[in-house]
C-alpha cells in the first residue's frame, strides 16, 4: 500500500527520537520527546486550496521541521506517518 497525498497534503516520516540528553542522561520511552523533524514521503499536486493557487515548496527526500501539534498521525502496515498541510511545514533543513 501507498498513501497519495491530495491537494496541498505533504506525508512525513518522523526521524528517530533522541535517546540520550546532551548531557549524557538516557531518557526512557515515554520520557521521549516527539521530534519535530521528519523526511518528505509524498507530496500533494498543490493547485487550488481554498481559492488560492498553491504551489509545493518540498519535495520527496527533504528533511523538514514542522509545527509540533499538527497534522493527522496514520499507520500504515508497520510504519507511522504524519500527514500535514504544507503551511505546517515551518523550515526545509539544508545540510
Amino acid at each position: 500500500m501507498k498513501l497519495v497525498p491530495l491537494g496541498d497534503k505533504v506525508v512525513l516520516k518522523q526521524l528517530e527520537a533522541e535517546e540520550t540528553t546532551a548531557s549524557g542522561i538516557v531518557l526512557p520511552g515515554k520520557a521521549q520527546e516527539k521530534p519535530q523533524q521528519a523526511e518528505v514521503i509524498a507530496v500533494g499536486p498543490g493547485g487550488i486550496v481554498d481559492g488560492k493557487e498553491v504551489a509545493m515548496a518540498v519535495k520527496v527526500g527533504d528533511k523538514v521541521i514542522y509545527s509540533k501539534y499538527s497534522g493527522t498521525e496514520v499507520k500504515l502496515g508497520n510504519e507511522e506517518f504524519v500527514v500535514v498541510r504544507q503551511n505546517d511545514i515551518v523550515a526545509v533543513i539544508v545540510d
